[in-house]
């Protein structure tokens, strides 16, 4: 009695276990109702329902045939319909009409076709036995000619098909065409799929006659106990349910005649015949509620000794810790990953659901830290990176602009200022290329080490912006503090690096501008010092304070571009020849093609204004093909005034990376019927070590179609003796740095010699450029060089002006002995 007044008052005291006891209550109740409810209804509702089901089913079943009528009636009438067919029927040919019967009937799925004359005589078919399909025709003539057609079941050849009957017009009637289509699986496939009842077809040859199955959806042997039972249902075709009891379990059957019958108690029934039966378990239908029943039972004991259980358990031990947890989700919702979670000690689930919460609350937290880290920070270099190195520049352009407020200094007085200083390295791509991208992360983090020391205020921010471009904040610096650290800068990177095993001479262009002298936000001024940057890597003088002019330079250049790709269509460009004579005759054996653009209002374009730009945005490519075809078109002219020499054409390096380079040379060659050995394609080194695999496969293909290949500039690159040895090349070119001041540079001369020996013994020409003088073309003839080129004999002339200037010189110039000097041309 104790325990019970003490569980009675738990109950009275705790809103959980009053709930759970109403539940349970509640529960109890609806069962017992439901089950008595359920058990008094359910096997009537059944039983009522069955007739309904059958003759549902048996709508179905018609509206499947007559939608099947309607799409075998299309499928015929498109084959009366056509042309061809109805051309095959006017010609009489009995073969061809039954070979398109047959063709015809196979795309549709006909088993039997038939054509029939005006009078429905069968005048040709397609199919196995066609005896059957006059009686057919005949049954179907009369709906026909009302109707424009007709439609039946019927059986041919011991199968039921559904016949179709459609005329054939051209345009007047000239014969009916008849298809006959097996009803197959697919029916009672459907009908199962959309009525849940099965069907069977069942047929027989004429009246008396046993019924046979014919096409069935239940199993083999209840079909054929249908089929003994048959001839009592064909009486009853159309009665509301019959049951029928096979292997002790009873079904309901509703039977309906397929083929043309009489009325009950009239004329005999025309042979053969179809009959459908639509069936339905009743014991199957009454079984699964019973079924359900037990089910039902099972579970409701169940859920209530488990509801009764766990409510028990579960309003003691799952409301305050789930209260905890939900409190500790909020927190974490609003950014607070900092305060521990509660309830740790526990050992069970509720434990371990803490610790989780504990873990993620955590591990979101790192995460977090990291997202901010990778975020504003460089991971290569442990810089700043752009975003956050942007943001110190905003904020310091905001301090500066503040304290300024706060100093209350005047428009002439000087304020404060802020400075930035951008540098983006040279020839980085090369170490890249060459050592290996390992080395070339190891060379960003020794320059951003570098950078670190040579700012020693605390102030300052160095960063990292991205590839290999750096950039410092100069928190409190104006343009003099600005240039000095540049400089300081500049003179840190004349100390090679040292990477492993490899020494790096590295250099980088630099770039300055100041808050509030040449920006009046932290974008501009970064665009500004990015553009003092690019500006100082052009000119290789130092590092560059940013200056309005450098920005009008750029907008002059970009106008140029775009009206350079204009200049193609309004036929700007012109070709310039310069002459390349050899030195053991002087004979004029080549010349060099060049562009130049006869701007209609700039007047003639230097080249070094538009032909940097033209490779930076690809627009080199169009620029090569046109001076190569300009070329060819010349080489064709001067060949024809007696004049053979060979057309040097220089390739940049987007055309060296062109895979497609080769195959357009080669048709301008058909195109203008001038041999490749017409032409010397000019490389140079840098073009060729951008990218070496590529460049040789197309220098490769280049030399096999017949072109001369030279190497331009030579000397001036960083290509080794061995990869020289692989190259396909005819020729080096020696860089004019090295001729031009031989006659009084020593030096210069040694490389010239060397330069010249090494060729030769590789078995290549020598061509020397920037012969301006007389001296030089005596010094290189003693060194037996192959060819030269300079304005000592000829600068670059308008391409219609170089046959009058070969004439020119032939008649100045007789052949010399090998000792004599060079000639004097002007």
């Amino acid at each position: 009695m104790r325990r019970l007044r003490t569980a009675t008052a738990w109950f009275g005291r705790s809103i959980g276990a009053r709930i759970v006891a109403l539940s349970l209550g509640l529960l109890f109740a609806i069962q017992v109702a439901s089950f008595s409810a359920i058990r008094a209804s359910l096997g009537a509702h059944a039983r009522r329902a069955l007739p309904e089901q059958l003759n549902v089913g048996e709508r179905v079943l018609a509206s499947l045939l007559e939608q099947n009528a309607q799409k075998l009636t299309e499928g015929a009438k498109l084959l009366a319909a056509d042309y061809g067919f109805r051309s095959v029927v006017q010609s009489n040919d009995a073969p061809t009409m039954v070979s398109v019967l047959e063709n015809h009937g196979k795309r549709i799925g006909a088993t039997e076709a038939a054509l029939l004359g005006t009078d429905f005589t069968l005048r040709a078919a397609s199919g196995r036995d066609t005896g059957d399909l006059q009686p057919v025709a005949t049954r179907l003539a009369t709906v026909a000619m009302r109707d424009g057609a007709a439609s039946e079941i019927a059986v041919l050849n011991g199968r039921p098909h559904q016949v179709v009957l459609v005329p054939v017009k051209a345009p007047v009637l000239v014969g009916w065409v008849l298809m006959g289509f097996p009803l197959d699986r697919h029916l009672a496939a459907e009908m199962k799929a959309l009525s849940a009842l099965n069907v069977t077809l069942l047929t027989r040859a004429a009246d008396g006659a046993p019924w046979t199955v014919a096409l069935t959806s239940t199993p083999a042997d209840r079909a054929a106990g249908f089929a003994r039972e048959a001839w009592s249902a064909s009486a009853t075709a159309g009665a509301a349910l019959r049951p029928v009891t096979f292997d002790h379990e009873t079904f309901g059957v509703r039977a309906k005649w397929l083929t043309p019958a009489a009325a009950p108690g009239g004329a005999r029934r025309q042979p053969p015949a179809v009959l459908a039966l639509v069936s339905l378990s009743i014991d199957a239908a009454v079984r699964p509620p019973r079924d359900l029943q037990i089910g039902l039972a099972s579970i409701t004991l169940l859920g209530f000794v488990v509801f009764l259980c766990g409510s028990l358990v579960a309003a003691r031990w799952l409301t305050t810790p789930l209260r905890a947890l939900s409190a500790a989700a909020d927190r974490l919702r609003a950014g607070d990953y900092a305060t521990p979670m509660r309830g740790l000690r526990r050992v069970d689930e509720l434990g371990k659901l803490a610790h989780a919460f504990e873990q993620m609350r955590v591990s979101v937290g790192e995460k977090q830290d990291q997202i901010l880290k990778l975020a504003y920070w460089d991971s290569l270099t442990g810089l700043p990176n752009r975003v956050q190195f942007r943001d110190a520049v905003g904020d310091a352009i905001a301090r500066a602009r503040a304290d300024a407020a706060a100093s209350g200094a005047g428009s002439d007085a000087p304020g404060p200022t802020v400075a930035v200083i951008m540098l983006d390295l040279d020839r980085f791509k090369h170490v890249n290329d060459v050592l290996g991208y390992r080395v070339g992360d190891l060379l960003l983090g020794r320059v951003g080490e570098r950078l670190s020391q040579q700012i020693v205020r605390g102030g300052d921010l160095v960063a990292r912006l991205g590839g290999d471009e750096f950039a410092v904040l100069l928190r409190h610096g104006g343009a003099a503090q600005a240039e000095s650290i540049a400089r300081r800068l500049s003179v840190a990177f004349d100390t090679p690096l040292t990477l492993e095993e490899h020494t790096v001479d590295m250099g980088a262009g630099i770039g300055m501008a100041c808050w509030p002298q040449h920006a009046g936000d932290a974008d501009t001024l970064l665009s500004r010092a990015e553009i003092a940057m690019y500006a100082a890597k052009r000119r290789s003088h130092g590092p560059l304070m940013y200056d309005a002019s450098i920005d009008a330079a750029s907008a002059q250049m970009l106008s140029l571009l775009t009206e350079l790709r204009q200049a193609l269509e309004r036929d700007e460009l012109r070709l310039y020849l310069q002459p390349k004579l050899t030195l053991g005759t002087g004979r004029v054996g080549g010349a060099e093609a060049l562009v130049r653009w006869q701007h209609p209002l700039r007047g003639l374009v230097p080249p070094n204004e538009f032909i940097p730009f033209a490779e930076q945005t690809g627009f080199i490519r169009v620029l090569t093909m046109w001076v190569f075809e300009e070329a060819a078109r010349h080489w064709l002219a001067l060949q024809a005034e007696g004049v053979t020499l060979t057309m040097s054409v220089n390739l940049s390096t987007r055309d060296l990376l062109d895979p497609e380079l080769p195959q357009k040379f080669d048709a301008l060659l058909v195109k203008h019927r001038v041999p490749a050995e017409a032409f010397c394609l000019e490389i140079t080194e840098s073009a060729i070590m951008d990218d070496p695999q590529r460049a040789l496969a197309t220098l490769n293909r280049l030399s096999e179609l017949g072109f001369r290949l030279s190497i331009d500039d030579f000397g001036t690159g960083y290509s080794s003796l061995a990869y020289l040895k692989r190259l396909p090349v005819d020729e080096l070119k020696i860089d004019k740095s090295f001729v031009m001041s031989m006659a009084h540079d020593p030096d210069d001369a040694k490389i010239v010699r060397s330069t010249i020996d090494l060729a030769h013994n590789l078995g290549l020409s020598v061509v020397a450029e920037g012969v301006e003088t007389e001296q030089v073309w005596a010094l290189l003839r003693d060194l037996d060089c192959d060819e030269a080129q300079g304005y000592h004999m000829g600068k670059p002339m308008p391409a219609g002006e170089f046959r009058a200037w070969t004439l020119a010189w032939a008649a100045r110039h007789r052949p010399r002995s090998a000792t004599s000097a060079g000639p004097v041309l002007h």
